[in-house]
């Protein structure tokens, strides 16, 4: 089955999210604003050479080289102005944001032109993740605290569950057209729908 995912978010779960899905008969486009930093090398799929370049483009370019495949990188902040224009073609959305402005202005777009949209997402203090379609997602309010830092792999293994079960779902969803949620845990993957 063809399609067009998009990754809107590419640091720790995301990027690690995509490269878990590059099996897929799809077209991978990763949307990502920020710069790789020496202190992503531990948590996030970048290595070295991509200190200080657009997370978006080094994934991109690590997925050419190291694994032949191709991808689309968008290296913008996305924003009302530019929804349409990088989200119009995809038949998957996938939200690794790590803040709720964007969680909200993704999930609003999704529900306006009828995309599909799964969210990934770590507690503050890293202790659990969700994968969930939009239909049952709801994201943090501004004022609690924020996404669990990846900062020296404090949560890696949890960033590393987290991903493995949202690639998961992107992968019955492309392949099969199924919707599954899944609550992460260190002590193991509920998935549910």
């Amino acid at each position: 089955m063809a399609g067009r995912i998009v990754f809107c978010g590419v640091g720790a779960v995301g990027s690690q999210a995509a490269m878990l899905c590059r099996n897929l008969e799809a077209e991978l486009v990763f949307i990502d604003f920020d710069r790789v930093e020496s202190k992503n090398l531990l948590a996030q799929a970048y290595v070295k050479p991509s200190v200080g370049k657009n997370k978006a483009e080094s994934l991109r370019l690590q997925l050419a080289n190291f694994h032949g495949i191709k991808a689309e990188a968008f290296g913008v902040r996305l924003t009302r102005d530019n929804t349409s224009t990088l989200l119009d073609r995809a038949t998957l959305l996938v939200d690794a944001f790590d803040n709720a402005e964007s969680r909200l202005l993704l999930s609003e777009y999704a529900r306006a032109a009828a995309r599909p949209l799964v969210h990934g997402a770590i507690s503050a203090d890293g202790s659990f993740g969700l994968v969930r379609w939009d239909e049952r997602f709801t994201p943090d309010a501004e004022d609690e605290p924020g996404q669990a830092t990846c900062e020296g792999g404090a949560h890696l293994p949890m960033i590393g569950l987290l991903a493995a079960a949202l690639a998961r779902s992107i992968q019955d969803f492309h392949t099969k057209g199924e919707r599954r949620d899944a609550m992460v845990s260190l002590s193991g993957v509920a998935v549910s729908g």
